[in-house]
């Protein structure tokens, strides 16, 4: 019986001796700088109501990639181009999934749509089917008409308001959304009329609480407990893209059948990511401008000497308006499309820049800060389009400290569809009218403080004036 004590006793050192030793000579995991978490709310206390702007002034203190606590959940905040490319790039097959918050479960048809279903083989599908089917050159060419008539009907509403003072928030998102609206469902869903399905403005209040609540940082998600098909023909040509999707929903050689809920988020997407954020653009293009006529008059000469007084741009002509990209670059630079790319969520342990993060880690990256990074930018907080001209700044993913549409796996996928609607809309808007401040609102009077969403907008819009610099005949 002693011996039998003796041995438990030696057992017991050498198994505690052992987890000592474990304990001590396994390496400390290197963490991310970041702010001390309070308790159960981790660093939520530290978010305002602008949560890309609250990141940027942390990522002051704490450095360009940073490690917060929402809840007491990981999150991981990249705020500079070196910082994004190792999320988005180096790392992208890891970070290439979305975390299951509640914007995605209850807007988005429980993470069917591709903005944020899991990184698999539905989103692969997904993915393919838009680039191949949907937003293919071919594709596009094919609803050009479309994008003219609806740019025209845009120009002719705003002529009879010519003198008097309108707000361009009022225009914008309806034009974007009709012509969207065009695009993937014919004007078959929808109509100005009320005793249709829906009315056009149903659905823009539908679309404009889907982008606020899409970009919200939602508390429930870190402290839980608060919280009829076409025939499938051969011959069969899609009329929009509703029927190009319902036709692919019968497709047997489908690896992911694309049922209802899946169908829903899809077309959702496509009608969501095309309005808002081009009418956003060209909304902040607008505000910026009239800060600095100069600047729109350099844009009025362009448009004279490459397009004449005799006609309406055209898609084609872009090549010849250098300067009028410039000036869309520089307030996708300043007023990124989302100010906080959609969440990307680690699928495993990975080291990134040297430090050690965990599988389950929630990231941002902080677009809104890579525009106002003063390494990459001269005179950051300047609106200067001067600065895109001959220099051919990528803007599909590839330059780090401007990312319009994201960049790696989960790059918007529709980008083409978005540059031809802000170029040549923006670019008619400035060929069709002279533009000036009403009342007596001078130009360091306009406000640029924004309102958050998944897109952000003026909290301030401003009312204008316009004339027309055109023939009357062409309106």
């Amino acid at each position: 019986m002693e011996i039998s004590w003796v041995f438990i006793v030696f057992g017991s050192w050498l198994l505690a001796l052992a987890f000592v030793l474990k304990i001590f000579n396994h390496p400390k995991r290197k963490l991310p700088p970041g702010p001390k978490p309070w308790p159960i709310i981790g660093n939520l206390n530290l978010l305002g109501s602008l949560p890309h702007v609250s990141f940027h002034h942390l990522s002051q203190k704490y450095g360009d990639l940073m490690l917060l606590k929402f809840g007491s959940k990981p999150v991981l905040v990249a705020s500079s181009p070196e910082m994004a490319k190792e999320i988005l790039k180096t790392h992208d097959a890891i970070f290439a999934s979305r975390p299951e918050l509640a914007a995605g479960k209850y807007t988005s048809y429980n993470y069917s749509d591709m903005a944020w279903a899991p990184y698999g083989a539905y989103w692969r599908q997904a993915r393919k089917i838009y680039l191949t089917e949907i937003f293919s050159p071919k594709r596009l060419d094919s609803f050009e008409y479309i994008r003219v008539e609806e740019g025209q009907t845009l120009i002719s509403r705003l002529f009879p308001l010519s003198g008097k003072p309108v707000l361009l928030k009022d225009h914008l998102p309806q034009f974007t959304l009709r012509t969207i609206s065009r695009l993937v469902m014919s004007d078959k869903y929808y109509s100005s009329d009320a005793s249709s399905i829906i009315t056009l403005e149903t659905l823009q209040q539908m679309l404009d609480e889907w982008f606020i609540l899409g970009g919200v940082i939602n508390i429930g998600d870190w402290i839980p407990w608060l919280s009829n098909k076409e025939t499938n023909r051969r011959d069969y040509v899609p009329k929009d893209m509703v029927d190009t999707l319902l036709h692919l929903a019968d497709d047997p050689n489908l690896e992911v059948k694309l049922k209802s809920d899946r169908l829903m988020g899809l077309i959702h997407d496509l009608i969501a990511g095309g309005t808002d954020t081009s009418a956003a653009t060209i909304e902040w293009a607008f505000q910026e401008l009239l800060r600095q006529p100069n600047i729109m008059d350099k844009a009025h000469q362009e448009l004279d000497r490459a397009i004449g007084k005799e006609r309406w741009v055209e898609e084609e002509d872009f090549s010849k308006l250098p300067y009028i990209d410039a000036i869309i670059k520089e307030t996708f630079r300043l007023h990124p499309l989302c100010a906080l790319l959609p969440p990307h969520y680690s699928i495993e342990d990975c080291n990134v820049a040297g430090y050690d993060i965990p599988k389950g880690t929630i990231v941002y990256v902080n677009a809104w800060s890579l525009g106002r990074n003063s390494k990459y930018w001269d005179r950051a907080e300047e609106f200067i389009p001067e600065r895109f001209i001959e220099n051919n700044i990528d803007i599909k993913g590839q330059n780090f400290a401007l990312l319009p549409f994201g960049s790696g796996r989960r790059r918007c996928p529709g980008y083409s569809l978005g540059m031809k609607l802000v170029r040549t809309t923006m670019a008619n808007l400035l060929h069709g009218f002279n533009w000036k401040l009403a009342g007596d609102m001078r130009p360091e009077d306009i406000s640029m403080e924004e309102i958050y969403g998944l897109t952000t907008h003026p909290k301030k819009p401003i009312s204008v004036i316009m004339e027309p610099r055109l023939p009357f005949h062409l309106y």
